[in-house]
């Protein structure tokens, strides 16, 4: 049964869909002894190359990973300069295998980052049509409202773009700090960040505590990671269904 490339290539674990398309277009893909195009498709009969390797048809089964990733850390496979990366506090005996992150939260961010070896799983993570929603704790300084709040509920335009929280509960007030619960249900670079600086507010802390039905374990270090079970897979699978 023939499977579009991208496709292939994201089961295979090479990357997220939109990875494994500019893999494509910069010929880094070889299949049958030829250099692939976008739009090919493949089946189990043909011989897919990628970096030097032959990339087999059989079914993986899905990994998943929970990192509670520190701040300071950045959520790239490059690195720059010393400074550390999610994929270092991956476990020694998993470091074979080639792990995706699922979405990423930037240098000062800390928290939950889930990491699969199936890029159709993360993509699928990813997509905004899953409907998947995010969680964070926010500590801020700067005034709040009732007014605020349905600015922030409602969505605001940030350089033409739509930013907007499906939900917002105040928490305890620490001198001028306040603490906050945010969600929302796309994973825009810095999205809870450029909404609390819409309205003047300073973000000092950031971290994320969930991802659809999958919660930060209150008992994970930081920089420490564990594998989630078949049954916490499917109910990311399931998840707004």
């Amino acid at each position: 049964m023939a499977e579009r490339l991208q496709k292939f290539l994201a089961r295979s674990g090479v990357g997220s869909r939109r990875d494994c398309e500019k893999l494509i277009k910069s010929k880094k893909v070889i299949v049958n002894g030829q250099i692939a195009e976008i739009g090919s498709s493949v089946n189990k009969n043909d011989i897919v190359e990628y970096n030097g390797k032959t990339l087999s048809f059989i079914q993986t089964e899905i990994k998943l990973l929970i990192l509670n990733k520190p701040e300071g850390v950045l959520s790239s496979t490059k690195r720059e300069k010393d400074i550390p990366i999610v994929f270092d506090f991956l476990p020694e005996s998993n470091k074979k295998m080639r792990w995706i992150s699922v979405g990423r939260l930037d240098i000062n961010s800390s928290g939950l980052m889930l990491f699969t070896n199936d890029g159709e799983f993360a993509n699928f993570c990813m997509h905004p049509s899953s409907m998947i929603d995010r969680e964070y704790l926010v500590r801020a300084r700067g005034d709040f409202s009732n007014e605020i709040k349905k600015q922030m509920l409602d969505g605001v335009i940030i350089d033409g773009v739509k930013y907007q929280l499906s939900d917002i509960v105040e928490g305890d007030k620490n001198s001028s700090n306040q603490w906050y619960s945010v969600c929302l249900m796309s994973g825009k670079n810095k999205e809870v960040r450029k909404i609390f600086k819409a309205f003047n507010m300073e973000i000092s802390r950031l971290k994320r505590t969930r991802f659809g039905p999958i919660f930060l374990p209150s008992n994970l270090r930081k920089g420490k990671c564990v594998e989630l079970s078949n049954k916490e897979i499917d109910a990311l699978k399931n998840y707004g269904r």
